[in-house]
């Protein structure tokens, strides 16, 4: 609604009242004419200013849903392009977990590869070993050489950095019936005495042997040792003698 809307011919209204005070012919009806005018011009000046504040209302009123439609075509624009968003999102999505089971598949296969590498690794482990029992076996590596490679494998097994040597002069001949220097691995472990014994190959005679030599560690120290010895061919009959004797049998190799 504008001011053009509300039409009055304010001069044809102050016409018709100064008509009405010329032609009035008391003092009261002057007066009362005079109030007309005056009041027909307080109205006449106040519906202007209305009529002008009408018109800034409806200004600022067109010019607010003019923002208003900008700002909800702005706003139309962000969803569309939030929806876009949210469909490249949901895509990114599906691609990581596409990804994701790839990368399970692959962590799985690489556990699997790294558990052949192991098994391989142990395998040429066994391998070197056996090699080393051959080579010592057919005297192209020393008792002392053949030791020495085998000596990684007894700290290996029993969990110890080093393996010392406990020699004793057997002047009485208790382990061999006659005067000798007895030599033996030692492993002291939790305060646990062990006595080692390396052998290529283990016989019958190797175990009482090493049990005598067990015996004599004991009455020279007051200490019962654990016996063990770390072979790398067993002879038929062996593992059960040495049970009976209290001596553990460790094969170099692994048997499956």
């Amino acid at each position: 609604m504008t001011s053009a809307s509300v039409s009055i011919d304010w001069s044809r209204l102050e016409e018709v009242i100064e008509r009405a005070i010329r032609r009035a012919r008391s003092e009261e009806l002057r007066d009362f004419a005079e109030a007309i005018k005056t009041l027909a011009e307080y109205m006449k000046t106040g519906f202007r200013e209305m009529l002008d504040r009408i018109d800034r209302v409806e200004k600022r009123l067109e010019e607010h849903t003019s923002i208003l439609q900008e700002h909800t075509k702005t706003l139309q624009e962000h969803t569309k392009t939030l929806q876009e968003h949210s469909k490249r999102l949901e895509e990114l999505s599906k691609r990581i977990e596409e990804m994701n089971k790839v990368l399970m598949e692959h962590s799985k296969r690489i556990e699997e590869l790294t558990k052949a590498i192991q098994q391989h690794g142990r395998r040429i482990e066994e391998l070197s070993r056996l090699v080393n029992v051959v080579a010592h076996r057919f005297g192209v590596l020393s008792e002392e050489g053949f030791r020495d490679a085998m000596r990684y494998v007894v700290e290996e097994i029993f969990g110890v950095a080093k393996v010392e040597k406990w020699v004793y002069n057997d002047v009485e001949g208790f382990v061999y019936e006659k005067p000798a220097v007895v030599e033996v691995d030692l492993v002291i472990k939790d305060r646990e005495h062990i006595l080692i014994e390396i052998k290529s190959r283990v016989s019958r005679g190797d175990v009482m042997e090493f049990y005598r030599i067990g015996e004599l560690y004991k009455k020279v120290t007051g200490t019962k040792p654990r016996l063990a010895i770390v072979g790398g061919f067993i002879d038929k009959g062996v593992e059960e003698l040495a049970k009976d004797y209290g001596i553990e049998i460790v094969p170099i190799v692994t048997r499956e």
